[in-house]
């Protein structure tokens, strides 16, 4: 069953690199107390995620964080090697926070996963966007055809 709006998310553990190497951070640690925009994508480094999906939260990093937002995270099911590479070519380390969801535990848990075995990828997470609030889902876009329109920054804005 899919996560909505007005759930608690799940507990999970995240990877994510940092300047002493890839550390575990924690559910409880990214979001209790803080207001989250999380946005999910199938692949780090595929074409529409680094062309079109995370481009544009990275050209709206200051609106999003002026509406009140503590952390813009973005998750995917990769390694947190592909995920800190990720972050340092497309310019967003230190900007956004690259979460690797490596066997893709918490897309499972939210219920946000999908098999991309089709076009050799595995499983994988659904594009989507949430606005989690101390751990609570106040908003969540889910793509329902290829590209970005309901998960995007331009979106995420309007909702906060």
């Amino acid at each position: 069953m899919t996560i909505s709006a007005g759930d608690k998310l799940p507990d999970a553990t995240f990877k994510t690199m940092t300047a002493d190497g890839a550390q575990p951070i924690s559910s409880a640690e990214l979001f209790a107390g803080k207001k989250v925009v999380l946005f999910g994508v199938p692949g780090a480094f595929t074409p529409t995620c680094s062309n079109n999906h995370l481009p544009g939260y990275l050209e709206n990093l200051d609106a999003i964080l002026a509406r009140g937002v503590d952390t813009i995270a973005v998750v995917s099911v990769n390694d947190v090697h592909v995920m800190g590479a990720w972050a340092r070519f497309t310019g967003g380390e230190g900007k956004i926070l690259f979460l690797a969801d490596g066997n893709g535990d918490f897309a499972k848990a939210v219920g946000l996963d999908a098999d991309y075995s089709g076009g050799g990828m595995g499983l994988r997470s659904k594009r989507f966007s949430m606005i989690v609030d101390d751990g609570k889902v106040t908003a969540l876009n889910v793509e329902t055809k290829p590209g970005v329109d309901e998960s995007g920054a331009a979106h995420i804005l309007g909702q906060l």
